[in-house]
């Protein structure tokens, strides 16, 4: 019910096929995020006729409402959603981060996850709060941003919830660490999320007729030992797959290095994921050091104020409400044969923001989307062919 198979291979990049029970994907990837069980501003009918091939819920915002148990009593999410392709479930253990050292060091999705990028001239982080989580050696105890009410995740308790999900690929129960944790801390927290990787598995192992690929987390921040002890430890496990998570550094040159020090210790026959990751620019890089997968909010949230992917616009983005578009009749993008770009110009969708209607969030989300997914069906015949590197110039050259 579930293979992964390497196709083609460009130095560390590579093209492989996995299969799952709801269907086969091209890899390398890009998974759309539907947190609550939906992309937002868009339909199912929209990501099947834009061409994704997966996408990713969260099994912490599920919990919360409105419950496994009753995805579960309406046939599991795949029939609850309307999606009839392969699915992902993320265990939560980043938005449990979020409310807890994310929101103590003011560091999280929202807000830029590395500390040292700077955009025009302010340093970027979130308002610093206090902490709605406690960490313990048996799980996690939190409180709920809806309600205020209590609740505790452990190792087993989310398998059982992303059992009851169903998805076709689920991750284990994390602890992840901020860019501002020190090594002590990452250290511990690292060991403690193996312990809690170990008890996942064995919890999954018990339970008969699963149908469901289990993905472990390799921790250890931007520390190269404690990185690659992870990755040891993780790999040795017989997981199906593998996920890279936690702080990925204070840089995106962090990222990568922490990337290179991770990967070559993971299995090659089996899939990888990273964990939030979607600028353009940034995904040449992670498909280049031998990512398969990879999700983020950046295309769908990005969309949402007005900000829109075009090739060989500085950084790949336009921002459509600028006075320069008013009167363009062009598409967003030539070329482009997404819904939004074959039906609308660019003074259209400038109008439809400046008027604030809700088709402007949903034909932007469209747009987005799609030029990823084809972007990475190039990225794909590039590796096959060899070009990853030429593709690359062609396409941040301009930008």
């Amino acid at each position: 019910m579930f293979s992964f198979e390497l196709l083609a291979k460009e130095d560390d990049a590579r093209t492989g096929r996995l299969v799952t029970p709801h269907g086969t994907i091209e890899t390398p990837s890009f998974v759309p995020v539907g947190t609550q069980a939906t992309v937002k501003a868009v339909s199912m009918e929209d990501l099947r006729k834009i061409g994704s091939q997966v996408m990713i819920t969260n099994a912490y915002h599920l919990h919360l409402q409105p419950g496994e148990d009753l995805i579960e009593r309406m046939g599991g999410l795949h029939r609850f959603m309307g999606w009839d392709g392969p699915l992902m479930t993320d265990s939560g253990g980043f938005q449990i981060f979020s409310l807890g050292a994310g929101k103590a060091h003011g560091v999280g999705k929202i807000a830029p996850i590395f500390p040292e990028e700077k955009d025009r001239g302010r340093h970027l982080g979130s308002k610093k709060g206090k902490s709605l989580v406690r960490v313990d050696e048996d799980g996690v105890e939190f409180i709920s941003y809806l309600d205020g009410s209590r609740h505790r995740f452990t190792p087993e308790g989310v398998m059982e919830i992303e059992r009851k999900l169903g998805a076709d690929i689920i991750l284990v129960l994390d602890e992840c660490t901020s860019p501002l944790h020190d090594y002590h801390y990452t250290r511990d927290a690292m060991e403690r999320t193996h312990r809690w990787s170990v008890r996942a598995l064995e919890a999954c192992q018990r339970t008969s007729n699963r149908r469901q690929a289990i993905l472990g987390i390799v921790q250890g921040g931007a520390y190269q030992d404690l990185r690659q002890q992870s990755a040891t430890f993780i790999a040795d496990q017989g997981f199906d797959g593998y996920a890279i998570g936690g702080s990925l550094g204070k840089s995106k040159e962090e990222m990568y290095q922490v990337l290179e020090w991770t990967i070559p210790l993971l299995p090659q026959d089996k899939p990888r994921h990273l964990l939030g990751i979607g600028e353009i620019e940034d995904i040449f890089e992670v498909v280049k050091r031998g990512v398969d997968l990879f999700d983020c909010v950046v295309p769908t949230r990005t969309a949402r104020t007005g900000t829109l992917f075009a090739k060989g616009a500085e950084r790949c983005r336009i921002h459509i409400l600028n006075a320069q578009f008013k009167d363009d009749p062009r598409p967003i993008e030539e070329g482009c044969h997404c819904h939004t770009c074959c039906n609308y110009s660019k003074a259209y969708l400038r109008h439809l923001f400046l008027a604030k209607e809700l088709s402007a969030i949903r034909l932007a989300t469209i747009h987005n989307l799609y030029f990823i997914e084809s972007l990475m069906h190039q990225i794909r015949a590039a590796i096959k062919e060899g070009r990853l590197a030429t593709l690359k110039q062609e396409w941040l050259s301009s930008s």
